[in-house]
């Protein structure tokens, strides 16, 4: 093999130390924005970078049932596995297929273990759920919908912590209503923030829909001894800010939004004193819940002695006079009505009445209220699947 001379491995080496060397000093010198490579590159070899659109993807909202048929349940009753269980049967074998399941009730306490900050500075959390994911998903696994109810304005015990929070008397102190129980300035934006905290936490969890109530101000008690800090603006002015205020924070949450108003709203629109008009809601939620319980309707209530011994009537005229102000708006109604016997027994009878005059009309399903939750399948259909359990078992079981 030839040899290639000691000299020519000298001067390549020379050659290239010389290139690295004027290489650093014009990195090191050379100002960056001076540099462009692509001068050495011919027109036709350049091409552009190409430059890729951003697309936000946004948590889809779970699927609801077209009519939403649900029973309110208290946190306590999660912690009694028979009746929980009892429930959940009398779910999948009626037509029933919804929860509304307290995470805030009216004594203002959280009912899990939360995280914000709030609940935890004022210790305002009595931890009763206990592990809300695994609840959540039991009642999934029965294709339940589960709606967390949070009440807002009644709020006792915030009231009782952050006295700057809550509504005044006349002459200082705390105003409380006929119950002893203090309220939360509903103007306060303080204590918006702090309910639009809890319902993300909770949305979080996995609930799929978040129920408020107490969306209002105070009804009862010596209201002409409370101090309202609203100024020219009418209650329904305020309830309509937070109404607009819950739809700017929680729209792009993966959870549905709806509020419980007086059943009067469906009848009256001069706020009824509270802040509480169909108007100022139904293009800021999903879902109003009218509270139409017979029973709470005033006697002579449409010439009726005892409205709460003939709901069919009752929510057939608020259904006819309020569902104008759903027509091309956002919100559908999905009215409370009365399982509990107060002015009139409510058995199968009553409470099939109330079904079908809300379901005369356009809705969203009905929810039952029972303060105890003795439910029944009484007043009920039968689920194609309890219909189909019970003919298995040869028997009758409704």
């Amino acid at each position: 093999m030839k040899k290639v001379p000691q000299k020519n491995y000298l001067n390549a080496i020379i050659f290239v130390t010389m290139v690295l060397v004027i290489g650093v000093v014009a990195y090191t010198f050379i100002p960056k924005s001076s540099i462009n490579l692509s001068q050495f590159i011919p027109d036709e070899l350049q091409v552009e970078p190409e430059v890729k659109e951003v697309v936000e993807i946004k948590p889809q909202k779970p699927e609801a049932p077209e009519h939403v048929k649900g029973i309110y349940i208290t946190a306590y009753t999660t912690t009694l596995e028979s009746k929980l269980d009892y429930l959940i049967n009398l779910i999948n074998d009626t037509e029933l297929n919804a929860v509304v399941l307290d995470i805030k009730d009216y004594t203002g306490k959280v009912l899990y273990d939360s995280d914000v900050e709030m609940v935890n500075t004022y210790q305002l959390e009595k931890d009763i759920l206990g592990d809300v994911p695994a609840l959540i998903k039991k009642l999934h696994d029965n294709d339940i919908y589960v709606i967390a109810r949070q009440t807002v304005f009644q709020d006792p015990i915030l009231a009782e912590k952050n006295s700057e929070l809550a509504f005044k008397k006349l002459g200082g102190g705390a105003w409380r209503d006929y119950k002893g129980l203090a309220w939360v300035n509903s103007s306060d934006k303080v204590v918006w923030d702090y309910n639009v905290a809890i319902a993300k936490e909770a949305i979080a969890l996995g609930f799929d829909e978040i129920n408020f109530d107490y969306v209002r101000f105070p009804s009862d008690g010596n209201l002409r001894n409370i101090i309202f800090t609203h100024g020219e603006k009418e209650k329904h002015d305020v309830m309509r800010e937070f109404y607009t205020y819950l739809n700017t924070e929680l729209q792009d949450e993966p959870a549905y939004i709806s509020v419980d108003l007086f059943g009067f709203v469906m009848e009256r629109h001069d706020g009824i004193n509270i802040g509480q008009r169909l108007e100022d809601a139904v293009d800021n939620v999903d879902f109003i819940s009218p509270m139409m319980y017979p029973s709470h309707y005033p006697n002579g209530h449409l010439g009726i002695s005892n409205p709460a011994a003939s709901p069919y009537p009752v929510i057939d005229n608020g259904m006819k006079k309020g569902m104008p102000y759903f027509e091309g708006k956002r919100a559908k109604v999905r009215p409370w009505i009365q399982a509990f016997n107060i002015g009139a027994y409510y058995g199968a009878k009553n409470i099939r009445a109330q079904i079908d005059a809300i379901e005369k009309y356009d809705n969203a399903g009905w929810l039952l209220w029972n303060a105890s939750n003795r439910y029944s399948a009484a007043g009920l259909e039968e689920s194609v699947e309890g219909k189909e359990s019970c003919e298995d078992k040869e028997e009758n079981c409704f």
